[in-house]
């Protein structure tokens, strides 16, 4: 398990003001953290930068798929 106490999240500038929104923790060791806006707390998921960078592509290109 990564340690994601130092981790510095931050939220899109495109969050609405609901706050349903992930927040993203970069410049990790290795991994990218992930996490629920509204549990700060709660789970984060890592995901490796390769596949962090597959997914933001496929975002953005309309080619997620499930």
């Amino acid at each position: 398990m990564t340690d994601l106490t130092g981790a510095t999240w931050r939220k899109s500038s495109r969050s609405n003001s609901a706050g349903d929104c992930v927040e993203v923790a970069e410049g990790l060791a290795g991994v990218i953290g992930v996490r629920d806006s509204k549990d700060p707390t709660g789970p984060a998921l890592t995901i490796s930068p390769t596949n962090w960078s597959a997914f933001i592509t496929a975002t953005k290109t309309g080619t997620l798929t499930a």
